[in-house]
């Protein structure tokens, strides 16, 4: 049998992954005085504290609780669909806890090089392969043909948020927000880190930037969209509209960032990512 674990840059909870047959291993979150686990916070609460002036921090799933997961499967085929390795240590910290069980033979820790929108379809997708009895090797080779056939983009409102945490190249690194202008953050190729895409005057020529970006690679009904925000909920709709104007038919899924990724991107941002389907 396929068994599938994941992580909470799918945004889901723990519980919708039970409904699902699916492991779900939240990231752990820190900002002043409240401690939580990813898509399991109370965000009222956690933008609070950002509004006190606290900087949040995120880190993997402990790794205990990964091998935990490894371990109730002795017999079966794993697949562990990880986010982005660079972008967090999820990764590697998953391919530490396989080598610390007895199963590990059975366990394939899958690098998505991606996170959130494409992260989720490519999780739903293995689910419904599994459903239909496709074998660990058959999902692992989709798998590797979805994150080819995947981008991001991310709109900060805050720069700062992704200087602190480090995941930038060094050129991205002293790309410090200006004045009046937006900058558009997109993966380097391996997935590892983010770099500038460019710079525009306002969110909707940002988005405008993007949009035109998805009809140069011939973004059409193929593929997914997601936009997804960290409570610019006004800023993510015009996003849409835009997109759903440019490409008919398209199907296009709103999501709200969860407390990790808002540590990463800052509040108010605004994530663009299509995915072929």
């Amino acid at each position: 049998m396929v068994r599938i674990i994941t992580d909470s840059s799918t945004l889901y909870t723990v519980e919708e992954g039970k409904k699902m047959g699916v492991d779900i291993l939240p990231l752990c979150v820190t900002v002043g005085e409240l401690e939580g686990r990813d898509c399991h916070m109370d965000m009222d609460a956690f933008y609070g504290e950002i509004a006190k002036g606290n900087n949040p921090s995120s880190s993997q799933p402990p790794v205990g609780e990964v091998m935990e997961a490894y371990e109730q499967y002795p017999e079966d085929e794993i697949i562990n669909i990880a986010m982005a390795d660079g972008l967090s240590g999820t990764y590697q910290s998953a391919c530490g806890a396989k080598v610390s069980v007895d199963n590990a033979d059975n366990i394939t820790v899958f690098n998505t090089e991606t996170l959130c929108g494409p992260h989720r379809y490519m999780l739903e997708k293995a689910v419904q392969m599994r459903d239909e009895g496709k074998t660990a090797k058959e999902i692992i080779e989709w798998l590797e043909y979805a994150k080819a056939h995947q981008k991001s983009f991310l709109i900060p409102q805050d720069f700062k948020f992704l200087r602190r945490g480090g995941r930038l190249t060094p050129m991205a690194a002293t790309f410090a927000s200006v004045l009046n202008l937006r900058a558009i953050m997109t993966q380097t190729p391996d997935g590892c880190r983010l770099d500038k895409y460019g710079m525009k005057r306002s969110m909707k020529l940002a988005f405008k930037a993007v949009v035109d970006h998805l009809e140069e690679v011939k973004v059409d009904a193929r593929y997914k969209i997601y936009v997804s925000h960290a409570r610019a909920l006004d800023d993510a709709k015009k996003a849409i509209a835009m997109l759903e104007e440019r490409f008919p038919g398209v199907e296009i899924e709103l999501l709200d960032l969860g407390a990790a990724f808002v540590t990463q991107g800052g509040p108010k941002c605004v994530a663009i990512q299509y995915i072929e389907k």
